[in-house]
């Protein structure tokens, strides 16, 4: 079982950055694949970002591509979103994920099986 909490969302102006934390229990955090979704009102929850256990390889959204890095801390249990250059369609509910292996091409919510509480993230224009 792993179980992840979020942290770091809030409000910030277009253009500005934020950094999204996320936190997880157990002892195998190198063996999981972790990843970013985002659900905004009214609309699905969609893939953001992954990472592999390692951190060797990331994937992204074409939507962030260039302006958000994902990356992980492997000795603190902790995945991070940093997020630059802010716009306001990236107003959502950031949700941190996680699965045992698997490729970070994965981008269904299917794909994933564990999942944190979501941390709201607004940007005003």
């Amino acid at each position: 079982q792993v179980q992840l909490v979020e942290s770091g969302g809030g409000l910030v102006q277009a253009g500005g950055s934020l950094r999204l934390s996320c936190a997880a229990s157990g002892r195998t955090f190198s063996s999981y694949r972790m990843g970013w979704f985002r659900q905004a009102p009214g609309k699905e929850r969609v893939f953001v970002a992954a990472i592999s256990g390692s951190g060797a390889h990331t994937y992204y959204a074409d939507s962030v591509k260039g302006r958000f890095t994902i990356s992980r801390d492997n000795a603190k249990n902790t995945v991070y979103l940093q997020m630059n250059s802010l716009k306001p369609e990236d107003t959502a509910v950031y949700y941190c994920t996680a699965d045992y292996g698997g490729s970070v091409y994965y981008t269904r919510d299917n794909q994933y099986d564990y999942w944190g509480q979501g941390t709201q993230v607004t940007v005003s224009s």
